[in-house]
């Protein structure tokens, strides 16, 4: 794979013998004093960067310079805090197609799919800069005679961003050039198996900000570390706000630990997404959604398809046409087009989907199409891997555990209650989806007594939502929202102002007291 798309955008001079910088903000630039580890990409298992662990010390430089930045942004009018976020997507799409390309060669994704996800982050910038002029709070009528209140929101302070390797871009432009507009300095740790993808980032930003010298060149860092990290983000008070995403498991510690310290916690993370699809269903229509949603990415995004609920009068058909598109499905090097599968992160990956395949056998399921390594036509040292369909209880164990990889479980029901019952009886919440031509099984499924999701689709997929909603789940999902919608006021502080324009203060509820 040639690399000049590094050069473009300006990493490969970082640092001298493939070892790049772990801390990068306002003056920083620093190679960790910790740890040496290896980023390689899942496409072929070639190392392609070394990295130094960030220490302690060097995360308090970088939280030292976040928070002189933040004291002048947030001094800034917010539509000039726009401005800024307007150049970033400026060129972000300018070096749209090196940006992709960084994302392919660390997460594995096809390009489409790595154009996509850079679009994501022009489109949240094109939200941002309109929402840097609606940030509205309300005007209050007050009992009392002579007085008003109103509502402000105020910018936050400082805000971590703690990434996954799957959508190493987005998810920090949902948080970040939301977090500018209200007034944030923002501080990225991204995944171990993506760090090239944040100091691309940042290399973005760096270039908006050199064209706005009133803008603190501290609002955004990034700093390259393990899980000590990580901890030591979560358990600092002087991140008001820690926004995390990943597995259930990392999300409760770092939910635990900033809630010990009344702080706020972001948490976007297990999905374990479930499709209905009504003996009514539009199979043509419900089939390409499917293979998208359960196939896309290697099955590695947090919406994926993992649950088909299929009505018991449609099963056995639409699984014989999904069992010929997972067989004509290209599985292949992501830079290559015609790609649709590319690979999965790594070996532990390939191993954590084998294990949840034999459990399912061993939990009275059975393997109906895939699951096995692809050796042939791809390239060496990948773990490339064909889509798996299981027929299995919607009971088993293995189905209630969300596996990243692309298993797809088939389950049977025979009204609509029972579907949603299934549906919902998981512990994870993100995504949900029914494909119906019933109105009524759509709004049931729509309704209070429907989707306990945080996402319920009607006839579209699981995965690809769009920036103007909030994204986010439920339950052991995380409960955060990002993105759209009203996501930004968890970046801002609310403060409820009452004005005495009067000659006398009266007190509320009508206590006197003289």
């Amino acid at each position: 794979m040639n690399m000049n798309f590094l050069d473009n955008l300006g990493l490969t001079s970082l640092s001298s013998e493939n070892v790049y910088y772990s801390v990068i903000g306002n003056n920083l630039r620093e190679t960790g004093k910790g740890d040496a580890f290896s980023v390689n990409s899942p496409i072929n298992g070639m190392e392609v960067a070394r990295f130094r662990n960030a220490t302690p010390a060097q995360l308090e430089e970088v939280i030292q310079n976040a928070e002189a930045a933040f004291k002048q942004l947030r001094t800034i009018p917010a539509p000039l805090r726009g401005e800024l976020v307007r150049r970033i997507g400026n060129f972000a799409r300018e070096h749209k197609e090196d940006l992709a390309k960084v994302i392919t060669l660390e997460s594995g994704k096809i390009m489409p799919e790595a154009l996509g996800e850079v679009q994501e982050w022009i489109d949240v910038c094109d939200f941002a800069v309109g929402l840097s002029r609606q940030l509205h709070g309300k005007t209050i009528v007050s009992e009392r005679p002579g007085h008003r209140m109103m509502e402000q929101w105020q910018p936050l302070g400082l805000v971590a961003v703690i990434t996954a390797f799957n959508f190493p871009m987005a998810v920090w432009a949902w948080n970040t050039m939301i977090g500018l507009v209200c007034g944030d300095s923002m501080v990225l740790k991204p995944s171990e198996k993506a760090p090239l993808c944040a100091l691309a980032c940042q290399s973005i930003v760096e270039k908006a900000l050199e064209t706005m010298p009133e803008i603190p060149k501290g609002v955004t860092s990034v700093i390259i570390g393990d899980r000590e990290i990580g901890a030591l983000i979560a358990q600092d008070k002087r991140f008001p706000l820690v926004s995390a995403t990943g597995s259930t498991a990392m999300g409760r510690s770092v939910g635990e630990t900033v809630g010990a310290r009344l702080g706020r916690s972001l948490l976007e993370l297990g999905g374990n997404n479930a499709m209905i699809v009504s003996e009514t269903a539009d199979l043509d229509l419900a089939l390409r959604a499917i293979v998208f949603s359960a196939a896309g990415t290697a099955g590695q995004r947090c919406t994926t398809l993992r649950r088909l609920i299929t009505h018991k009068s449609i099963q056995d058909d639409l699984v014989e046409r999904l069992k010929k598109s997972y067989a004509s499905l290209p599985i292949g090097d992501p830079t290559v087009a015609g790609s649709l599968v590319g690979p999965l992160i790594d070996q532990r990956s390939f191993d954590t989907m084998q294990n949840a395949l034999n459990a399912a056998k061993e939990q009275g399921g059975e393997i109906l199409f895939g699951g096995e390594r692809v050796t042939e036509g791809v390239p060496d040292g990948g773990y490339y891997v064909r889509p798996a369909i299981v027929s299995i209880a919607h009971d088993a164990q293995v189905v209630h555990q969300e596996t990243f990889a692309p298993i797809l479980y088939v389950l049977t029901y025979s009204n609509i209650e029972e579907a949603i019952e299934i549906q919902n009886e998981v512990p994870q919440g993100l995504s949900s989806a029914i494909f119906t031509e019933s109105m009524r099984e759509a709004e049931t499924f729509m309704s209070a007594t429907g989707s306990d999701c945080g996402i319920a689709n009607v006839n579209i997929g699981t995965s690809g939502a769009e920036i103007g909603g909030a994204f986010g789940g439920e339950k052991e999902t995380g409960g955060g929202r990002e993105s759209g919608s009203d996501a930004w006021k968890a970046y801002m502080r609310r403060t409820t102002n009452t004005i005495n324009y009067g000659g006398e203060l009266p007190l509320a509820q009508g206590i006197v007291f003289e």
